[in-house]
């Protein structure tokens, strides 16, 4: 009778502590995921400059993993249903926002129990605004607000306060990290003011990515590809007209991208008697830092305009 009511014991303590540690584990709002034991934060990123700058931020505090592989263009991904399980474990999932991660009202379908992240909180963003500084009418979906380095801290920013808000303990800890890299995005942009500062302003680049680095440092966006998204095949009439848009500015330089066939760019320098320079959207991960990237595309704008 002594092992019956001992039995009985434990599994009225078991019924107690099970809905209990669920309801620790996974009561939370749209805004906060409290972390409730010693492990780290599992923390997913969209593409790799989150990844990165989510590493950054969290360092050993967070268990950070890139969502979209290394070497997989970006725009068009489409996760997969391990992809999902995954994200089902995490913590927090790191996105740009804008409409760049097409695959997230799926999330909120599934009834994620995580937080969402959108790093664009606060950054003000192009919306069908036609400027002089462009060759196409920006729309509401130009997600690439990660190429400017202002708002990059701003992404940074809201990574820190997200992590905070999950982890609070380890607030200053976040906090202080995010300080130390905007340091180094700072450094960053007064080097891209004073290194394009006295140069030319007008540059071709392979699709729409630069408007918003256009708009920070006043420089004139033409593409070749009159899209945000980089897979769309120029016709014979959109190269003939880029070839006289060269002409007309006297460019020598035109860029490609790592993931673009660089053939349709060297065509445009052919008829130019022009070279091929890469100029980076920083889609896709490679053993390369943000920042020196950034600085690879500086050098190369350089040469370009300077």
């Amino acid at each position: 009778m002594l092992v019956n009511d001992q039995i009985k014991l434990a599994i009225i303590a078991i019924t107690i502590t099970i809905p209990l540690i669920s309801f620790t584990v996974f009561s939370s709002d749209s805004n906060q995921f409290k972390k409730t034991n010693e492990s780290k934060l599992q923390v997913m990123s969209s593409f790799y400059p989150l990844h990165e700058f989510s590493q950054r931020v969290g360092q050993e505090k967070v268990e950070s993993k890139l969502l979209v592989p290394v070497g997989i263009e970006p725009h068009d991904w489409e996760p997969t249903i391990k992809d999902v399980q995954q994200m089902q474990k995490s913590d927090l999932i790191i996105i740009n926002g804008i409409g760049f991660e097409k695959w997230v009202d799926k999330l909120n379908e599934m009834n994620y129990q995580g937080v969402i992240v959108d790093t664009s909180i606060g950054i003000t963003k192009n919306l069908n605004k036609e400027s002089s500084n462009h060759e196409n009418v920006i729309g509401t979906n130009d997600p690439h607000i990660w190429l400017n380095p202002v708002f990059a801290k701003i992404q940074v920013k809201n990574i820190a306060n997200a992590f905070s808000n999950s982890d609070p303990e380890n607030l200053q800890y976040y906090q202080e990290n995010a300080e130390n890299y905007i340091h180094e995005l700072d450094l960053l942009d007064s080097k891209i003011r004073n290194e394009l500062s006295g140069c030319n302003h007008d540059f071709i680049s392979f699709h729409d990515a630069f408007s918003y680095f256009a708009d920070e440092y006043n420089l004139n966006q033409h593409t070749i590809i009159p899209s945000y998204a980089p897979h769309v095949e120029p016709t014979a009439k959109t190269l003939e007209n880029v070839i006289n848009k060269a002409r007309e500015l006297n460019l020598k330089v035109i860029f490609t991208e790592e993931t673009a066939d660089p053939k349709t760019s060297q065509v445009i320098a052919n008829e130019i008697g022009g070279k091929v320079l890469v100029l980076s959207p920083l889609e896709i991960g490679d053993n390369e830092t943000y920042i020196s990237k950034m600085n690879k595309n500086l050098n190369n704008l350089r040469e370009a305009l300077c």
